[in-house]
């Protein structure tokens, strides 16, 4: 058996391109990469070099700050709330954060919810969040229901 007899061990319908495997097929020899240099041989890792050059990522400033530290939380009003209630069939005596992700109405990913005092309430609730703003919980409270924060 030669080199280019060799059976092809890919099944999918689609033929890729088999490089080095004789003149024949059209990638023999250097298989498409040139004649020497860096680039023709494996390991290759020269992403932004300029050939001696001061590369563009040296030569524009720093700038900006990442802060690793920062709380990722997302939104949550009161019409947010009242249409999760009709739209999932929540209980309304009984929200909890952990049920919201699990039903994946919001993205644990995205982080922890917090509620806002933004929108009309008509129904008591009580909800378990991890932050809610002073208004929303006075407003829910007003109502005759109860909010516990699980983060403070």
């Amino acid at each position: 058996m030669k080199i280019n007899q060799i059976p092809s061990t890919l099944t999918s319908g689609s033929k890729r391109k088999r490089r080095g495997r004789g003149s024949g097929s059209g990638l023999g020899k250097t298989a498409g990469r040139g004649v020497k240099g860096q680039k023709s041989r494996s390991g290759v890792s020269i992403n932004g070099f300029e050939g001696g050059q001061m590369p563009l990522y040296r030569r524009l400033p720093k700038r900006g700050f990442k802060n690793k530290f920062k709380k990722k939380i997302q939104t949550v009003n009161f019409n947010n709330l009242t249409s999760i209630i009709s739209k999932y069939g929540i209980d309304s005596n009984n929200i909890k954060e952990t049920e919201l992700f699990d039903k994946k109405i919001f993205n644990k990913s995205k982080g922890d919810l917090k509620l806002l005092n933004s929108g009309d309430l008509k129904e008591i609730i009580n909800i378990e969040i991890s932050f809610a703003t002073k208004n929303a919980i006075e407003k829910i409270e007003k109502l005759g229901g109860k909010i516990k924060l699980t983060k403070n």
